[in-house]
């Protein structure tokens, strides 16, 4: 077990916190880092013509820089702050791939992606006629390289992948992927909001062409996200968004001149306080060591898996997956009833859809419950949970 639970006030209460993939936990020390940005130096970034305004500015600069260095990109100015990872997403597709492709080109994607990397290509397919289509999962509803190379025509133009999904828990081949890719002039596409938070991800070694991701899944603040691309390719991303700050003159309609990267991407007065707790949310993070994170987390899922597989009243939907994101079923009982039920001992789990709404074409279940687990959450929380399960006649008489 990491000694880190007393860093996090919201483990103080009794309660059982299992749903980390739909956000996690802050510590304390990303907590007072935004409260003292609020209380002490609140002015604007790139704005202000004194002091406190230079502070910002430098939080700002030094938090771009430590986010470069954490994904291992090339420039500072290959880091564009966003709202989230789903902006992030929206602004890639149509900022820069809906001004390429046409009709006679197809994008890659699966059934098990979030809706944030479906509902965009969903949109620009209706609107220029881009074919959508699916990469085949395997039978533990996987991506392997088989099935990317299979998927692959004359016509693909884009692969768009979660690193790690966030129903299913697999972790994609990204690198091997994107060397196929490549050989074809294929751009690569990933959201890594469930593998950043979780283990070491390197922009430059998986030679990814674009990676989202977001602030609040990695024990940063929500309403912030980064998006990441090559400097070439974020060069001829148009801004989705106009305003201050991302200008240099704007005399007419026909002579706006705008910024350089980053700011020419970045309009309006970004989440200040976000980004100054995401940069004390990964200085945390690097301090526990991604290594033993990645360590933890998988002890305690084999933990989980069997414990829970020894009950069979419980069906575990993605059994062989490789993260610490388990769905489930229980047999006879609705999964928000099951969600419903945990709650009244208070755990925290997600029950539904989980955003990927047409997995359900894959596995056959439309709904199902969620735990996603954290460094922060320990075998005894386990042991807990594993016990109000195993009682089936419990469950459903609590139901009625």
């Amino acid at each position: 077990m990491l000694d880190v639970r007393k860093d996090f006030p919201m483990l103080k209460q009794d309660l059982i916190y299992f749903d980390n993939a739909a956000t996690t936990l802050k510590p304390q020390c990303v907590i007072d880092a935004m409260s003292d940005y609020y209380e002490n130096y609140s002015a604007n970034a790139h704005r202000g013509d004194y002091d406190i305004s230079y502070k910002v500015d430098i939080a700002v600069s030094n938090a771009r820089e430590k986010i470069k260095k954490l994904i291992n990109a090339r420039f500072n100015e290959e880091i564009i702050f966003t709202s989230g990872a789903t902006e992030a997403l929206n602004d890639i597709v149509n900022g820069f791939f809906k001004n390429i492709l046409d009709s006679q080109d197809e994008v890659l994607i699966t059934q098990s992606e979030h809706a944030s990397n479906i509902l965009p290509w969903f949109k620009l397919s209706a609107l220029n006629k881009c074919q959508i289509r699916n990469i085949e999962l395997d039978k533990d509803y996987k991506v392997t390289i088989n099935n990317v190379i299979k998927a692959i025509t004359p016509n693909t133009k884009v692969i768009s992948l979660a690193h790690i999904t966030n129903v299913i828990g697999d972790i994609r081949p990204i690198k091997e992927i994107c060397k196929i890719a490549h050989e074809k002039n294929i751009f690569v596409i990933v959201d890594a909001s469930q593998s950043i938070p979780h283990m070491k991800v390197d922009v430059l070694d998986l030679d990814v062409d674009f990676l989202v991701f977001a602030a609040h899944k990695m024990c940063g603040p929500t309403g912030l996200g980064i998006l990441y691309g090559k400097k070439e390719l974020l060069e001829h991303l148009e801004p989705i968004n106009l305003g201050g700050g991302m200008n240099e003159s704007f005399d007419s309609p026909m002579e706006i001149k705008l910024k350089s990267l980053p700011y020419r991407l970045e309009a309006g007065t970004q989440n200040i306080a976000g980004i100054i707790g995401l940069s004390k949310a990964i200085d945390y993070l690097l301090n526990i060591g991604f290594e033993n994170i990645n360590k933890y987390e998988k002890e305690l899922r084999d933990y989980l898996i069997e414990k829970m597989s020894k009950l069979n009243h419980i069906d575990i939907i993605n059994y062989n997956s490789d993260s610490g994101i388990i769905a489930f079923n229980i047999k006879g009982v609705f999964s928000q009833d099951v969600a419903y039920y945990l709650n009244k001992y208070n755990v925290c789990v997600r029950a539904g859809n989980h955003c990927a709404k047409i997995l359900k074409q894959a596995i056959g279940d439309t709904n199902s419950v969620r735990i996603s687990l954290y460094f922060y959450n320990t075998k005894k929380e386990i042991d807990d949970v594993i016990e109000l399960l195993a009682d089936l006649d419990k469950i459903r008489k609590e139901m009625i």
